[in-house]
């Protein structure tokens, strides 16, 4: 059975997107009323993910596991194309954050200029992130959605990234070493380029049809059914628990075809149980039938 949960998907991401907000704009009045760069990096960061909370809407909108005419297989793939589209927005927040690294080494700028009300607004800050990245991780583990597990991760290198910069501020309000304020810009670029590559790397085997479950795992439950000679050419794409896709050749031991259906029947009802929500296509083929490759390109 097939269940949809974009409802929960989209409460959580507006939920996500008004507390993403509220945290850019502390982020971005401190960082302009300090001169902070790893500070406005950081309100950089945090556009990004009130963007994917947005994108995240959009693409949960198209994103139904329910197949139609159209699209037999459902419309879950959006899901990671709006993952991916996260990627691609820490790609650019990157790139603008070390770009402004480097025009503040080659050019003269005003110091940074911080105050204790400011630093604990900037704690006030760090506390909705933790929020928002445990809620949103958990709901998103909870329904089994990609864009909510995958945007969670993407809050949780916030938190580091803010803890960064708290640190240097402090260390500026301390002791005035300004030079903490371009030097910590750049590990706040290494850790949203990290996210954006984590995301990537979660969501594009989905989009390429990557296999899904080990081909000789599905042969093994595959040969505990009863008539089952053997089977192969077993190909899987999906993503387990959320939804799976397996096609299989499968030699029975049967001389009518009611007796093949009953042992192909019996074969999907394992799958299904064990890799739920999934869909199973069995191809049927006599017993004289040879073949020895379980799966493709063996």
């Amino acid at each position: 059975m097939v269940i949809d949960n974009r409802s929960t998907v989209r409460k959580v991401l507006l939920i996500t997107l008004l507390l993403n907000i509220l945290v850019l704009l502390l982020k971005a009045v401190v960082g302009w009323l300090t001169g902070s760069l790893s500070l406005l990096a950081d309100a950089l960061h945090s556009l990004t993910d009130s963007a994917s909370n947005i994108l995240g809407l959009i693409s949960s909108r198209f994103s139904s596991p329910i197949p139609d005419r159209d699209h037999p297989y459902g419309h879950q793939k959006y899901e990671a194309i709006g993952a991916l589209g996260i990627a691609a927005f820490l790609g650019v927040a990157c790139f603008e954050i070390l770009q402004g690294a480097i025009e503040r080494m080659t050019h003269a700028n005003e110091p940074v200029r911080i105050s204790a009300s400011e630093l604990w607004l900037l704690l006030l800050v760090l506390g909705v992130n933790i929020f928002v990245t445990f809620y949103e991780r958990r709901e998103g583990l909870r329904v089994n959605s990609p864009i909510l597990i995958a945007d969670a991760r993407h809050t949780a290198s916030d938190i580091w990234v803010t803890i960064g910069v708290l640190a240097g501020l402090l260390g500026i309000w301390l002791f005035n070493w300004q030079w903490l304020d371009i030097v910590l810009a750049f590990p706040v670029a290494i850790l949203v380029f990290y996210s954006g590559w984590d995301v990537l790397k979660q969501n594009l085997p989905w989009l390429v049809d990557e296999i899904a479950i080990a081909p000789e795992a599905i042969h093994a439950i595959a040969m505990t059914v009863p008539g089952v000679i053997n089977c192969h050419d077993i190909a899987s794409r999906g993503v387990v628990g959320r939804q799976t896709f397996i096609e299989m050749h499968l030699i029975v031991d049967a001389k009518d075809v009611e007796t093949a259906h009953r042992i192909t029947e019996e074969v999907e009802a394992r799958l299904i149980e064990r890799y739920s929500p999934v869909r199973v296509m069995i191809h049927v083929e006599p017993p004289s039938y040879q073949e020895d490759h379980i799966s493709f390109g063996i």
